[in-house]
């Protein structure tokens, strides 16, 4: 089960906390919570937020994805499990069992996994499928997950660019109506205030959630598909018949330094 991120839900909440202490916060009279009325405003809130992602749904299939992608900001306070270890123990421990008993017992191994994508790989080898033809049936899936992750990241980039653009309509619109009632002068300040909000709303929808969570979606995508790399690596590797060693420093090698150690400790066999 995956645990809550608490760097993101930390990040969403203390930026929105940072946000409004600047806009109530004032060196004179402290904290003034009535100025926050100031950035209160309805048709700017509906030009904007409204406008972005009605626009946003447009451009979707159906309004179902639409629906889908918004529920993917859930993903982003969801920890991923650092597994690279894991999985790179797990090939370790299937070739040595290859190297023992031969590719068939790899079938029997393959029940006890709950990795998908591994446990696909290893009944390609055991069907003793043509090492080119698994490579590309697995690099086949490979790309179409990147490519499901990567429409729903275009998803929260496009309402990260849509967010602005609204504002800045919203904007024209008030001095529009603004330069239209120039004779009384004293309404030129609070009419300006009203049409820079939408503005306000536009980048406060792109920085404080589109942009965080683009970027979030993207940094567990190739995390998850340098994994599957991985995977693809050993499991060829594993059909070749490859020493465990050799085939264990190879996929140590997709590894940042200090995460190596950890890896092949419980390697049986094989000799350097």
């Amino acid at each position: 089960m995956k645990s809550l991120d608490i760097a993101s839900l930390l990040g969403v909440i203390l930026s929105f906390v940072l946000m409004i202490f600047g806009i109530v916060y004032d060196k004179q009279a402290g904290l003034v919570f009535s100025n926050i009325q100031s950035f209160i405003d309805i048709p700017s809130i509906l030009i904007t937020f409204g406008g972005a992602f009605m626009s946003n749904m447009a451009q979707q299939e159906s309004i179902g994805v639409f629906l889908s992608n918004l529920k993917s900001f859930g993903l982003i306070m969801k920890v991923t499990p650092s597994s690279e270890g894991k999985t790179i123990q797990t090939i370790i421990d299937l070739s040595n069992t290859a190297r023992k008993e031969g590719l068939l017992a790899l079938e029997e191994a393959a029940g006890d996994l709950d990795d998908d994508f591994l446990k696909k790989g290893i009944l390609l080898v055991v069907d003793g499928t043509d090492p080119e033809l698994v490579r590309n049936i697995m690099e086949t899936e490979l790309s179409s997950i990147e490519e499901r992750h990567k429409k729903i990241i275009g998803f929260w980039e496009g309402l990260g660019a849509s967010g602005p653009a609204w504002g800045m309509i919203g904007t024209l619109i008030g001095l529009i109506n603004m330069l239209k009632n120039l004779q009384d002068v004293s309404t030129v300040g609070p009419a300006m205030a009203v049409a820079l909000v939408t503005t306000f709303y536009g980048s406060v929808l792109a920085n404080w959630i589109c942009i965080p969570v683009a970027s979030k979606l993207k940094a567990n995508n190739a995390k998850e598909i340098m994994m599957k790399e991985v995977t693809v690596e050993g499991l060829l590797s594993i059909q070749a018949g490859e020493n465990p060693r050799v085939i264990e420093e190879k996929l140590k090698s997709f590894l940042a330094p200090s995460a190596r150690a950890t890896v092949g400790e419980q390697t049986e066999g094989g000799e350097a």
